[in-house]
């Protein structure tokens, strides 16, 4: 069992949190809003390290974009969800409710009459509806502000990254101890649920085992087939790391010696996957990183075999910006992190995927998962 991530801090320190909160107020400014509403999710957790849960009781984040102090209003029998958080450290107000006090009345008292506000993307309609009755406006999506915020890393949030993917490259090196003929998908599901935790993170967010035709299907997770001899089988497995940033990474393995033509149209997909990693650098496009994988599979006629995008960004969620995908014109900027993962899929026969996480830098790009991209033979017997 590795230690190395273990035994991390559940959040930053708090002056990462005053930094954050500041900028969100600026951005939130130069968009002519008043305030940001923020409930708890991965936005709320950003801005102040809170890991609380959504219920039927209102807890909101207030952000003024004049830079007054921010205030939260939470239920006071939630109040205990509060304390690992940085809400203390950071002197923000606390307006706490009972049962039967309105808390959409207490957001919106701590608001300008009629100001242009915005919420966050996973505000549950159940709140999102009376609180705009109360505020006397309908809020708009903060999504580009809280987007600008999350998209570039800063250091901190890297070594998290790095982390994850170290801590996720040593559960695919263990892969053998698990991936065998005559094992059903869901037992190698559970070995390496186990082996997620073993090896540093908090649990585990997704896996995928997809054997045979199985891994034709992208989003396939698991079943009850059984591994054969000669199956292909891919591997696509994360989670979260202290303090919450996620592990992605897929390696393809073959149960036994691959065929001639699947060794060759592997080889393909590992010279797309690399020269997509390889054409990441700021001031380049989103779309172009997708175009460079694409172009190299759609020339040796498995184009239409890459049925997705070529990859997500990732941080405190698994899916998040930037998107690597046609049509993307944004530009890479250091400190973005994202996935670079083409594959391609034979419905009914067999699939692969080849995942790396990388932070673009300066001069190109670090990825954070170093295991080896080639078709992973395990024995037979």
């Amino acid at each position: 069992m590795s230690s190395d991530s273990t035994h991390s801090a559940a959040r930053f320190p708090s002056e990462v949190y005053a930094s954050r909160l500041s900028r969100a107020a600026e951005y939130a400014r130069e968009a002519g809003l008043a305030a940001l509403l923020i409930t708890p999710g991965p936005d709320l957790q950003y801005l102040v390290g809170s890991r609380a849960s959504s219920f039927e009781r209102l807890i909101c984040l207030v952000v003024p974009a004049d830079g007054e102090t921010p205030t939260v209003v939470v239920p006071r029998l939630e109040l205990a969800a509060l304390t690992d958080s940085a809400v203390a450290e950071l002197g923000l107000q606390i307006t706490d409710w009972v049962d039967g006090v309105s808390p959409y009345d207490l957001v919106a008292e701590a608001l300008h009459p009629g100001a242009a506000t915005a919420v966050d993307d996973a505000m549950p309609a159940l709140h999102f509806v009376p609180l705009a009755a109360a505020v006397g406006r309908v809020p708009v999506l903060a999504t580009d502000v809280l987007r600008r915020l999350r998209m570039i890393k800063d250091d901190a949030e890297i070594d998290a990254l790095r982390r994850a993917g170290q801590a996720i490259d040593r559960v695919h090196a263990r892969m053998g101890e698990f991936l065998k003929v005559g094992r059903t998908e869901a037992d190698v599901a559970t070995d390496i649920g186990a082996a997620i935790v073993d090896e540093g993170h908090t649990g585990a967010e997704f896996i995928i085992v997809g054997s045979g035709p199985h891994g034709a299907d992208p989003h396939h997770e698991v079943s009850d087939r059984v591994i054969e001899a000669g199956d292909v089988v891919v591997i696509d497995i994360g989670g979260p790391v202290a303090p919450g940033y996620n592990s992605d990474s897929t390696r393809t393995y073959v149960l036994g010696e691959p065929t001639p033509e699947i060794a060759s149209q592997y080889a393909v997909l590992e010279r797309a996957q690399q020269a997509a990693v390889d054409a990441v650098r700021p001031g380049v496009t989103a779309q172009s990183i997708d175009a460079a994988a694409r172009d190299i599979l759609a020339a040796e006629g498995l184009g239409e075999a890459f049925l997705h995008r070529t990859g997500h960004g990732i941080g405190l969620s698994v899916h998040e910006e930037p998107y690597i995908v046609s049509g993307n014109d944004i530009e890479l900027t250091e400190g973005m992190a994202f996935s670079v993962e083409p594959g391609i899929y034979f419905r009914g026969e067999w699939g692969a995927r080849i995942e790396d996480i990388v932070v673009v830098t300066a001069d190109g790009c670090e990825s954070v998962n170093l295991r080896p991209h080639g078709l992973t033979v395990l024995p037979v017997d």
